[in-house]
């Protein structure tokens, strides 16, 4: 794996409710990443970009929803969802200062 790819990998966190609940409670903090990424390049990538150490990884697929678009039916893509544990005292912060 190169830095090139792993740089890739991550393609944004998922900043919501649910994903916020998540890391207040159990360290965990939600990314959307490739369709094709694996645990290990999920791991190494958030390691490389934020600088912090990685406990575990759990990757899921989600289903795109069936939409319509006026009389034409449409479907969302599918993409990948990846839970990332931090070891205990490390922490990523995306507020940032304003």
């Amino acid at each position: 794996m190169n830095n090139e790819r792993l740089m890739k990998v991550l393609l944004s966190p998922i900043i919501s409710e649910k994903s916020t609940r998540m890391a207040e409670s159990s360290g965990h903090i939600a990314f959307r990443v490739l369709r094709d990424a694996s645990k290990q390049e999920v791991a190494r990538a958030v390691e490389l970009m934020f600088e912090v150490k990685v406990n575990e990884v759990q990757i899921l697929n989600v289903k795109g929803k069936e939409k319509r678009f006026g009389q034409r039916l449409g479907k969302r893509q599918d993409w990948r969802k990846a839970y990332v544990r931090l070891k205990p005292g490390d922490d990523i912060d995306f507020g940032g200062a304003v």
